[in-house]
């Protein structure tokens, strides 16, 4: 484990289901939207198991997975190939765009959280399972909210995405920022917490607004006090199990925990 830092040098954030998204749910639908034109169904819960990784690398995971797999072949009469997870991931793009720009309102707090990290001078990166042109109209609306990160790093971008530790080290170097015990990584997916500590970085879970709660604002807060606190209970282990230093609830509570 990694101590806090006392003042850190930059914060990188995840986008969707940490600083966008409530939820972390556009994935989900582009993803089922994409399987489903290829006459396959998957669930929510098999989506979610890679959520984090870049896409293409995510279509391969949920391919990957056995259910998945014995669908496929039922469907198509030979098991998942390359040119099949290609497919796929190309008609990702026109969905990610579409359902990302749906679902890119900030999660509250984001806003201000970002106002109190500019204010106390601490840099701010990003980093995507995203690509660089499924990211573009959440990077519109985003700043439009208020949200504009110094630096956004895109899934293909590096030469590997996450669980690989490049696109944290890449924020490093065109940050110029280091040690990487001096930079915090947030992030609301088991993926990415394991990125975050391979870069070596103080790594921050996110588990009310983030991939493992997966619900919508409204859908968290019409919980029961009972039902949210076991689902944050969920959400907080497999985090912690990832290897996150820390976990809150949504990237509101990160001033507390940095002490701005």
């Amino acid at each position: 484990m990694i101590a806090k830092p006392h003042r850190p040098q930059a914060v990188i954030f995840d986008w969707a289901g940490t600083m966008v998204d409530f939820g972390s749910l556009a994935p989900v639908i582009a993803m089922q939207q994409g399987f489903a034109a290829a006459g396959v169904e998957v669930s929510e819960a098999e989506v979610r198991r890679p959520m984090g990784q870049a896409k293409r690398d995510h279509v391969a995971a949920l391919l990957a997975q056995p259910e998945v797999a014995q669908r496929w072949r039922d469907k198509t009469g030979h098991a998942p190939a390359e040119h099949d997870i290609e497919r796929i991931y190309a008609s990702l793009d026109n969905l990610m765009r579409a359902a990302g720009t749906a679902r890119a309102k900030l999660i509250p707090g984001a806003r201000a959280t970002f106002d109190r990290l500019r204010t106390a001078g601490i840099r701010v990166g990003s980093s995507t399972g995203y690509t660089r042109a499924m990211m573009a109209p959440i990077l519109t609306a985003a700043a439009a909210q208020g949200y504009e990160p110094e630096l956004v790093v895109c899934a293909g971008e590096t030469a590997q995405g996450r669980p690989a530790p490049l696109m944290i080290w890449k924020n490093f170097v065109e940050l110029g920022v280091w040690p990487a015990a001096e930079v915090v990584v947030v992030d609301d997916a088991p993926v990415g917490i394991t990125a975050g500590k391979a870069a070596g970085a103080f790594t921050v879970g996110v588990a009310g607004s983030g991939n493992e709660m997966g619900l919508t604002e409204e859908a968290f807060a019409a919980l029961t006090d009972d039902e949210r606190g076991l689902g944050l209970e969920r959400a907080r282990a497999a985090l912690y199990a990832a290897g996150a230093d820390v976990v809150i609830d949504t990237v509101a509570d990160l001033p507390r925990l940095l002490s701005l």
